[in-house]
């Protein structure tokens, strides 16, 4: 082996990353992965970032490469090490983040003869990757041909679905370098990025079926951006169909709230059988991932429209209900954006839009006049923030209060969630990974959800990015109070279920580092954010919520909305 060859090799794969668009990467320390590392380092326009916890790293780079749209490397020795990586990878894998794994391994000949620090790491995330390949052990064959397969990472990260792709590295010892080569920056092959178009049958198609007036158009989580939100909000404004828009479509908040019906009460408003079944539409219109609203998914399979179209450009078939009648290929935006027609408000469209104020109103009702609950941060959360900010939202119940109580406005935040694997795992890793784009970010998000990621809260405190976690503390998973199990006796719920821990979490954030606010009412929580969230740093704005005061309110506000509507 040559240690001039594994230098330049590993050099070279990092160069050519950087000439097709990457510029940062995340690396967790390691002696196998000495050459990777020190290599990531001597690349110029590559941005390296050490984090000592794989795990968190990869959620960070997950958050990070959402924000930014382009992928994050990830680098790690042998052994357990890569095996941290999963969570993220399945996340990635599922929600089409783009992601390219570097992992360091021992050569073949000491695998599965008890050399230290080794595991079988050859395929180890299985069909969670879009490519995955054993490299040559490094040294042994010629430097072009790793760059090549950086080349091809990155094309299979990106194209023609965005996901993880796995490079497994062995190297043989000596690990250390003998001199710095030098290599180019530019590419050794080129590549050209191509979404998919509309053609003329999906064009005919979308325009015969804009011919219904009653249409709805359901958007899911998506990383639509500014463009395509606009054309999105045009389209449904043209032909008078409502948007019922969870907040992480990125179609709950903008200027095109203005012209379009959105919707954001969808999930009171689908749970009323009465108005539900009258307001079934003749075309659906799914775009985004799978929708978060668990009313809607049962309203659709018992009621299925006529006219089911889903719009997938990235292959994915998010339709678990099985309700789909077309499957279109081209991009939401670009398609959206050539169907003619100019039917504009209707009685349909102002059913849906009297529906919408009448449970807003419903809502604010019984918020206002209550002591403060999840309700309450959900829609304060959804207010304050501007067209400025990010925020990431947890899964379990803060993604679907948001999603009830968030409201819909002209300016609001980009939102992310992990909606892929739906996992409450890895969260405020996520969010620093935003922070870090130089967004200021709010991470709205349980007890829990903290607690399983206190090493991401760590490294947050290290870094310094501007972020907050608003985190509404019912003492456990209390999103499983509102499950049946929750009222059956002898099942031990709060034991198996509800999970108390107990923490205190003004300590947790003397122990990481981080700053610490307890709050009580909303104007408190207004003013802590106001402060908060354009100060670097990480802060944590806690608000005590009684878990079955929480849960009364919820029901009273389905109730509420019921008799509004109907």
């Amino acid at each position: 082996m040559s240690d001039d060859l594994v230098y330049e090799s590993t050099c070279g794969a990092f160069a050519e990353l950087v000439a097709h668009g990457v510029t940062t990467a995340i690396v967790s320390p390691g002696s196998r992965s000495t050459a990777l590392a020190i290599a990531a380092r001597w690349t110029q326009r590559l941005d390296v970032q050490i984090h000592l916890d794989e795990r968190s790293a990869a959620f960070y780079a997950l958050g990070m490469a959402k924000a930014s749209r382009r992928p994050v490397v990830l680098v790690c020795t042998s052994g357990t090490a890569s095996a941290n990586y999963l969570p993220a990878v399945v996340e990635a894998h599922y929600s089409g983040v783009p992601l390219i794994v570097f992992t360091a391994d021992r050569p073949a000949e000491l695998r599965d003869w008890g050399a230290g620090q080794t595991i079988d790491q050859v395929d180890i995330y299985g069909s969670h990757v879009r490519w995955a390949a054993e490299m040559a052990t490094v040294g042994e064959t010629d430097p072009q041909w790793y760059r090549r397969m950086a080349a091809r990472a990155v094309r299979e990260a990106t194209a023609p679905r965005p996901g993880p792709v796995h490079l497994n590295w062995p190297f043989r010892e000596p690990l250390e370098p003998t001199a710095k080569p030098e290599v180019s920056i530019s590419p050794t092959v080129e590549l050209t990025e191509a979404r998919p178009s509309p053609t003329p049958a999906e064009i005919e198609l979308m325009t015969r079926l804009s011919g219904f007036e009653r249409g709805l158009i359901v958007a899911g989580p998506s990383d639509f951006d500014s463009t395509a939100v606009r054309s999105i909000g045009a389209f449904a404004a043209r032909a008078g169909w409502p948007i019922m828009a969870e907040p992480g479509s990125q179609l709950r908040f903008g200027q095109h709230t203005k012209r379009a019906t959105v919707i954001g009460t969808a999930d009171q408003l689908l749970r009323v059988g009465e108005w539900s079944t009258a307001h079934v539409p003749d075309v659906v219109l799914r775009i985004g991932d799978s929708p978060t609203c668990k009313p809607f998914r049962l309203w659709i399979e018992t009621n299925p429209a006529p006219h089911h179209v889903l719009i997938d450009p990235d292959g994915r078939w998010n339709e678990a209900s099985f309700t789909t009648t077309h499957v279109v290929s081209a991009e939401a935006a670009l398609l959206l954006a050539v169907v003619e027609c100019d039917r504009g408000t209707t009685a349909w469209t102002e059913s849906w839009a009297s529906a919408e104020a009448k449970a807003r109103a419903a809502i604010d009702q019984i918020v206002d006049s209550e002591p403060m609950l999840e309700a309450s941060v959900a829609r304060t959360v959804g207010r304050e923030m501007t067209g400025a900010e990010s925020l990431y939202v947890s899964n379990s119940m803060p993604v679907r209060d948001l999603d009830s109580f968030a409201g819909t406005a002209a300016e609001g935040p980009t939102v992310y969630s992990n909606r892929g694997a739906s996992g409450i795992d890895g969260l405020v890793s996520c969010a620093n990974g935003v922070a870090a784009t130089g967004s200021p970010t709010v991470l709205y998000i349980g007890d829990i959800a903290t607690l399983h990621d206190v090493g991401g809260l760590l490294q947050a405190a290290r870094d310094g990015n501007t972020l907050t976690l608003v985190i509404p503390n019912n003492d456990g998973g209390g999103i499983f109070s509102f499950l049946p199990v929750a009222q059956q006796e002898d099942v031990n719920f709060d034991e198996l279920f509800h999970t108390p821990h107990g923490t205190d979490l003004s300590q947790l954030g003397a122990i990481t580092g981080v700053r610490h606010t307890a709050v009580g009412d909303v104007e408190a929580l207004i003013g802590a954010l106001r402060q908060r969230v354009q100060r670097p740093g990480v802060d944590i704005i806690e608000i005590p919520i009684d878990r079955d005061a929480n849960l009364a309110q919820h029901r009273a506000i389905s109730a509420a909305v019921t008799i509004a509507i109907t």
